[in-house]
């Protein structure tokens, strides 16, 4: 049943960020980024402004976290995975603004210490990126890993939290 539920999207520039958002009437389900707007031909799927109460003020959030204003979110998700992707990305929700931690603290947290790859490719699949900081994960060797939206936008993400150190590019 949960395939039928309708479904909303909208768009919006931030930051030089390009977000396309989609939400449920439980809350946000997915954020792409940088993504240029796709014409959307679903009967399930129906176009709302950004200011929309469906969208769950999540753009205000994204501006007021640009802005250096917010640091923790507080929209509302529906977010779908298996189990053990739910049990990282609540992991990741931990990780606290500013703060980074290695794919293998990670998987220590989960009780799962030999599951580093799991965690990457669970962060990988991450479907509500920034909301879930899934940029806040780098590799035990200090390298930051891959990003959904980018090497380069994960980079100012850390910037912008005062995370990224000089000691990542030694």
């Amino acid at each position: 049943m949960k395939n039928l539920d309708i479904q909303y999207y909208s768009s919006l520039k931030i930051a030089g960020v390009y977000f396309q958002v989609y939400s449920t009437h439980k809350g946000i389900r997915r954020i792409f980024l940088n993504y240029k707007e796709t014409k959307v031909n679903s009967p399930s799927i129906t176009k709302l402004h950004p200011d929309d109460p469906y969208m769950f003020n999540i753009f205000n959030e994204l501006k007021e976290y640009f802005n250096g204003e917010r640091k923790k979110f507080n929209v509302p998700l529906d977010i779908e995975g298996t189990e053990f992707q739910k049990k990282v990305w609540n992991e990741l929700m931990k990780i606290p603004y500013g703060k980074l931690k290695t794919y293998k603290e990670v998987a220590i947290r989960i009780g799962n210490k030999n599951a580093v790859r799991a965690i990457g490719r669970a962060n990988s699949t991450n479907h509500i990126p920034i909301i879930i900081p899934c940029h806040r994960v780098i590799a035990s060797n200090g390298s930051l890993g891959g990003y959904s939206g980018g090497i380069s936008l994960k980079e100012k993400l850390l910037e912008l939290e005062g995370s990224l150190s000089l000691e990542l590019f030694e």
